[in-house]
This record gives structure tokens, sequence and C-alpha cells, in this order.
């Protein structure tokens, strides 16, 4: 009896011990699982490729210097076409796949599609490019980039502060939350600032392809300046048909124009002297720029834009969140995201995009802007 005891002592430890090595196995074994969403083919391409091949690069050279607090990153990237529909899709997928934290998505409307559905799961998200206001409606998601409201109003200040023009046009998608979004603050803040500011003329999305009654009315009203707050697509036709037009005033952008010298079939010496509000600028000479361009071109082949700088900076951010808050992939998608809801608010971040990164529990950082212009054919800061 007492041998029989003896035996099953023997293998209730036996078992336990095994169990705990299973465990530690799998503790150690653990990885954050990090996804990534934008519009990697259509007319946004520019803008989601360079999100989630930044995003790659930087989860790539995390994990081979250790890791985010200590565990290896598996990584994972959706095309949402610039769709809002196709990004909550996309999110979907990436769910099945058993993600913790989403990098994305990187434009405005898929990106308030997709927050509504991570402010239900509770989970961590931090969009590279998401400028609309609603895109941080949700206490779960923070961005990188400056709010549309924000763009208009730095956009506006900088022109008075620097006498850029004597009366300025405006062309906007009303269709489109990004453009419309910076258009309205941009005429409030013109105003308040005794700008002169023509009648903003719009477009939707169903006539995007022919600018020229726009064009003729800011050139008859005697603008010298046009701000082109919306895409580069759309920017390159603009800027073509006025050179046709004989048109030739300065043309100021926000971070949307970012990629337009990257297009196929456009003449970039038609961009010439274009202006633009961005937080990157890839012929800068610090280290982490040099060094971050570089490694881009090896693996993709171009010069990355602002929303490859973005994106980078999310992933790292992350990564320092993570570590400020001590946080496990053993953890729930929503525990992970209450530790970084608190963790990215400690943190002060130096990447890409600004020496010095804060964000707010609103969601929104705090950094500063720069104006940067198009000078035979590279991006060069006006400073």
């Amino acid at each position: 009896m007492k041998k029989m005891k003896l035996v099953s002592v023997l293998l209730t430890s036996v078992l336990a011990v095994s169990a705990l090595a299973t465990v530690v196995s799998a503790e150690e074994d653990a990885t954050f699982k990090i996804g990534a969403i934008g519009p990697m083919t259509g007319g946004a391409a520019q803008y989601g490729l360079a999100v989630v091949n930044a995003a790659e690069l930087a989860v790539k050279e995390i994990n081979e210097n250790g890791g985010m607090n200590g565990f290896q990153v598996e990584y994972q990237k959706q095309d949402d076409e610039h769709d809002a529909e196709k990004a909550v899709n996309a999110y979907n997928a990436l769910k099945d796949w058993g993600m913790q934290i989403l990098d994305g998505t990187t434009t405005s409307a898929p990106c308030i599609a997709v927050a509504e559905k991570t402010a239900v799961d509770n989970m961590f998200q931090i969009t590279p490019s998401g400028s609309a206001v609603e895109c941080v409606a949700h206490d779960n998601v923070f961005r990188v980039c400056f709010a549309d409201p924000d763009q208009g109003i730095v956009s506006a200040d900088y022109m008075a502060e620097n006498g850029l023009g004597t009366k300025i046009g405006v062309i906007y998608d009303s269709s489109d939350v990004y453009s419309s979004g910076i258009e309205a603050k941009f005429v409030e803040e013109a105003a308040a600032k005794g700008l002169d500011v023509f009648e903003p003329q719009a477009f939707t999305a169903d006539s995007k392809t022919d600018f020229s009654a726009q064009l003729q009315n800011i050139m008859n009203a005697g603008c010298d300046v046009v701000f082109l707050p919306f895409y580069y697509t759309e920017a390159s036709i603009v800027l073509t048909q006025a050179d046709k037009m004989g048109f030739d005033p300065i043309f100021f952008g926000c971070d949307g124009l970012d990629g337009i010298l990257s297009m196929e079939n456009f003449d970039v010496a038609l961009a010439e002297g274009v202006m633009m509000l961005t937080p990157f600028m890839p012929t800068a000479t610090d280290d982490l720029t040099v060094n971050f361009v570089k490694n881009y071109q090896e693996a993709y082949g171009e010069i990355p834009n602002q929303f490859a700088a973005d994106s980078y900076d999310a992933i790292y951010a992350i990564k320092a969140a993570i570590e400020d808050q001590n946080v496990t992939p053993d953890m729930s998608v929503s525990d992970i995201c209450e530790a970084l809801k608190t963790g990215i608010t400690n943190i002060t971040f130096a990447g890409l995009t600004s020496d010095e990164i804060t964000w707010a529990a609103t969601g929104e950082p705090t950094k500063a802007p720069m104006v940067i212009v198009i000078n035979d054919g590279a991006y060069v800061s006006v400073e």
C-alpha cells in the first residue's frame, strides 16, 4: 500500500514538473502579434504600401535587437484598397490570425470604420496617418500624424506669418473627410489671420479628373497661392492642367501630397516649387533618418515618404509603451490595450517625425510641424 502511495506521489510530481516546463516553454515561445492595414492597391497605394512596408521594416529591426520587452514580434498586413468595408474585412482577417495590436489603418474613412470595431474589442490601435478627427474618437485609438484641423490651422498660420501670397485660392474634395476637414479649419484660421481667401472651389469623388473650371475661376480671381488639401493623385492632375493653362501660382498642400514624386507617368518638373506641410523629410542628415532611408531603399527600392516614417514611428512607439508597462504577449487583448493606453501617455518619444513626441489620452500627438518645398525633384526644407 505504501509502495503504491509512493509511486502515486512520484507520478504526480513528474506531471507537475512536466506541466511547469510546458508553461515556461510556452511563455518563452510567446510572441506579440501586430497587424497593419492600408491600401496596397488602387489610387492610394503609395500611402498604404509605405505604411505596411515601414512597419515590416521596424518589426524586423526590433526582432533582430531582442524584440519588445524581450519577446519577438509576428507581423501581418492586409490590403483595404482605401475602402471602409474592405478595411473592416481586413481587420476581421487579422483578428482571426490572432492580432493583439493594430498599426492602422492608413487613410481616414477606413480608419473610422475600423476604429468602431477596435473600440468594441478594446484592442489598442495606433494609426500612422488617419488624420480625421473621428479617427481617434475612442480612447483605445491614438495617431502619429497631425489631425486634419491642425493641418488646416498650421497651413494658414504659415502663409500669414511668411507673407506667402496676396490672395489665396482653395481647391478641395467635399466628398472626402480628410480634405473637407482641413479646408474648413484652413478657411476659418485664414479669416482670423486676415488672409484674403477666394471662394473655395469644391470637387467630389465623381468629378476628380478635370479641374479646369476650378483653376480658371481661381486664376481669374488673381490668386497667387493655391491651397490643395487632398491626395497626390488628384494634385498631379491639377498641376498638369494648370501648366497647360499657363497658370503658375505657389501650390501649397498637406501630407496627402507626399508621394507625388514617386508617381508613374508624372512629370516631376511640374511639381517644382510645390510646398507642403509634413513631419518628415527624407533628405534630413540626422542618423535616424539616414539609416531609415538607406534600409528602406534597400528593402523596397524607393525613397520612403512621410507615411512610411509615421508607421515606423508607430511601431517603435508601441515598443516603448509595451516596455514602459512591462506588457507580455500572454495578456488578453483588452489587458494589453489598457496597459498601452497608460504607457503611450507616459512616454516621450524621439522618432523620425519629431525629436520629441508625446501623446494625450485623447489620442492626439504633440510635435512640431515642418514645411518643405520640392526643388529639383527632391523634398528640401524651406528653412
